[in-house]
């Protein structure tokens, strides 16, 4: 079989396991839909203007036909501002992740297959990171500069960054004994070659699936810095900030809360399931 065949069979297998798995689907879709949200939000939401527009003469409207999220305590519609929070949430989410990978992985994988000095410098300076949790490290950094979406993303990629070092070091101890890695490193391949062009390829499927994991953890941790007042800067729409502002009013005003949860919620929920089909659909035992 040739190399294209291999290619075309595998892409069919993907395909396949992706149609029959009713939880990957689903992930998909609730994925789809807020990447949607956040592309589109401004054409989406009803009152686009209530990003930053007040209505006092409407607040604490409960959910009706003209505001079906109600609108909160300045008459904001909460359905509109959830749709144009969509964007902020997961710009972080995917962000975060993004560079932490770019940091991180091609790190733990130069480490782990080089060795020496430099592997023990880089892992027990991850170490250092890793006995702090990531959250309580974020809360730390975003304590100490201006609440911006920059700064919510950069506090929470000091604490992501080591995740993946460690990630990368622990498969490239494993890659570099492989026969690929070995037949090019006996052909004379420098380092450069074998990690980024062997072992970084073969690394992909694993660093895929706990990457699609990790940003529904990214956007709940990104919300727990808005909820603590450590996120964006309010009025900007954004789910922790809205979670925050509607506590001191349940349980009577509890659409306020509920519908910035629960967007929350579905979030995370897309990216868990997209993850789980990953692993299966990769072949991934471990992540």
């Amino acid at each position: 079989m040739s190399a294209n065949n291999i290619k075309h069979y595998r892409l069919r297998l993907a395909l396949y396991k992706i149609r029959h798995s009713p939880t990957t689907m689903v992930g998909i879709a609730i994925v789809m839909i807020f990447v949607i949200l956040a592309l589109f939000g401004e054409y989406i939401a009803p009152y686009p203007e209530d990003a930053y527009t007040i209505h006092i003469e409407r607040k604490f409207i409960p959910p009706s036909p003209e505001h079906p999220f109600g609108t909160d305590a300045v008459g904001r519609d909460i359905l509109s501002r959830v749709i144009l929070a969509t964007r902020v949430s997961l710009s972080i989410g995917v962000g975060v992740v993004i560079l932490a990978v770019l940091i991180g992985f091609p790190l733990g994988l130069l480490v782990g297959y080089i060795g020496g000095p430099l592997e023990a410098l880089v892992m027990r300076l991850t170490d250092i990171f890793l006995s702090i949790p990531s959250v309580v490290l974020a809360m730390a950094i975003a304590a100490m500069v201006e609440p911006t979406l920059q700064n919510a993303m950069f506090a929470l990629v000091i604490g992501w960054w080591p995740w993946y070092t460690r990630l990368g070091f622990g498969l490239a101890s494993t890659l570099k004994n492989e026969d690929y890695v070995l037949a090019a490193k006996s052909f004379g391949a420098g380092w450069k070659h074998i990690v980024f062009r062997e072992m970084l390829p073969n690394a992909i499927p694993i660093l895929a699936v706990k990457a699609s994991l990790d940003i529904g953890y990214a956007i709940l941790a990104e919300a727990l810095l808005g909820f603590i007042g450590f996120g964006v800067r309010p009025p900007t729409p954004e789910w922790g900030t809205m979670l925050s502002e509607a506590r001191i009013y349940l349980p009577d005003i509890w659409w306020y809360a509920t519908f910035p949860g629960l967007a929350i919620f579905l979030a995370v929920m897309g990216f868990n399931l997209l993850g789980d089909g990953l692993r299966d659909i990769l072949d991934v035992r471990e992540v």
